[in-house]
């Protein structure tokens, strides 16, 4: 069972001076999670590529490059104009985009000529808006998530791919987010058996003389499990891990790692606007606040930790329990899934000791406008 931080650490001085619901964001736990992940990854930067649709904002991206971390990936063109204005010197798109995406991603890569961009591809027809550009690509291998990317046992069209790619070929890409729904026990057995697959895979391009720069696999539930495969540790290839949650961390990657010294660094401040029953309250924390996309309850309180969050409307998010907080009192909620709930808010507070140090935008968060001609600078 996971063990709530206690909430003294993270509480305002003076929180009556926001309006919310309002996104907290605590700096130096966000430091503290890099450390954590540097620690996991054996103290070596270049091992890490994480995902900023986490981050989303471009003073932790920055502190991530202060860091000594290099490499990042991202789901959105927003997210790789972000990254390249924050100064990551690589950044892979690791999402299939075409038409008027992949021409986004043109002139981003022209505007920003100093960060080396990287697309996923997975057929011929993805490979054609790079042909004579700046832009590498990262061939996805399906990594039986089965959301994207070229099955592994197509291995003849996989070559076939790569050396259309020419000098473009990067290396591979292989995801392997289903690990979070398989028991713990068998996660580790599970996760080395689809490394198994993907160097077998690596063996074949390279018997062609094809070469494989760079392996990106795992998010965070698998991250442990690639740092103790042992083919991994010396490889001819850069193997790179790429968990993004455990910047910030949620209710769901502090189950998933609880032995690695992370600790929640966004929490969603809420108050409670009112006391409908005798056992319930509500607090203004809806699904267009704090995530829904990955069940209920929600979210934790952090400062009430034995309250139970029930299934939240857009608004309204109702709390049941015992000891209720009373009208006007503010809550400390710990999401289920921080990423989406980090995208439902414009701005953050950056707390330090208590204060609001300063509020920063969000950048990152939504999608640019709806064609290269209409991107709102």
């Amino acid at each position: 069972m996971l063990v709530l931080p206690p909430v003294d650490s993270y509480k305002l001085r003076n929180p009556d001076d926001l309006l919310t619901p309002a996104l907290l964001i605590y700096p130096e736990v966000v430091d503290a999670n890099v450390t954590a992940t540097l620690k996991l990854i054996g103290g070596d930067p270049e091992r890490w590529r994480p995902h900023t649709k986490t981050a989303k904002i471009a003073s932790v991206i920055r502190l991530m490059i202060g860091r000594g971390i290099h490499n990042f990936k991202c789901s959105t063109t927003l997210e790789l104009l972000v990254g390249c204005q924050a100064g990551a010197p690589d950044v892979l798109l690791a999402y299939p985009v075409m038409g008027a995406n992949a021409a986004r991603v043109l002139d981003i890569a022209n505007e920003f000529p100093d960060t080396r961009i990287s697309v996923l591809i997975e057929s011929r027809q993805q490979a054609e808006p790079w042909a004579g550009s700046a832009v590498d690509a990262f061939i996805d291998i399906n990594s039986g998530m089965n959301r994207t990317g070229i099955d592994a046992n197509r291995t003849r069209e996989i070559i076939g791919l790569a050396q259309h790619l020419g000098d473009q070929f990067r290396g591979l890409h292989f995801y392997d987010g289903h690990m979070a729904g398989i028991p713990a026990d068998d996660r580790e057995r599970a996760a080395h058996a689809g490394y198994d697959r993907l160097l077998e895979l690596i063996d074949t391009l390279e018997r062609k003389n094809l070469n494989v720069a760079e392996v990106i696999t795992s998010g965070t539930p698998a991250a442990p499990f690639a740092m103790s495969y042992e083919p991994f540790a010396g490889p001819s290839f850069i193997h790179r891990i790429s968990p993004g949650t455990v910047v910030y961390n949620d209710l769901t990657s502090l189950e998933q790692l609880p032995q690695y010294g992370y600790a929640p660094a966004a929490l969603v401040l809420s108050t409670v606007v009112s006391h409908p029953s005798t056992n319930t309250i509500t607090c203004d924390a809806g699904h267009k606040s704090v995530s829904a996309d990955a069940g209920v309850p929600t979210c934790a309180l952090l400062d009430h930790p034995d309250l139970q969050p029930g299934k939240p409307s857009e608004e309204h998010l109702p709390i049941t329990g015992s000891h209720l907080p009373a009208l006007g009192e503010h809550l400390y909620l710990l999401p289920r899934h921080v990423c989406p709930t980090v995208n439902n808010f414009d701005y953050a507070a950056m707390v330090v000791d208590g204060e609001i140090k300063r509020t920063e935008p969000v950048s990152a968060r939504g999608h640019e406008s709806l064609s290269p001609k209409h991107v709102v600078r």
